[in-house]
């Protein structure tokens, strides 16, 4: 597993990363934690919309033109 201390959301480094939120994406050996500054930026990564192509054809970021 791969560890990010570079929080997402603020772009700062989270020092001292245990007791902080985090998540994990992925699984296995390319599974990638990420930690984060506050609970509010775990919420709002979280929240963040993904496509995922061959998978999830509900979400479309497409911009029509």
């Amino acid at each position: 597993m791969r560890t990010s201390t570079t929080d997402p959301i603020s772009g700062a480094d989270v020092k001292n990363p245990e007791g902080k939120p985090f998540v994990v994406e992925g699984k296995g050996d390319n599974a990638l934690k990420i930690y984060f500054e506050s609970e509010d930026n775990k919420k709002a990564y979280l929240e963040i919309q993904t496509e995922h192509p061959g998978e999830d054809f509900k979400t479309n970021l497409n911009n029509p033109v």
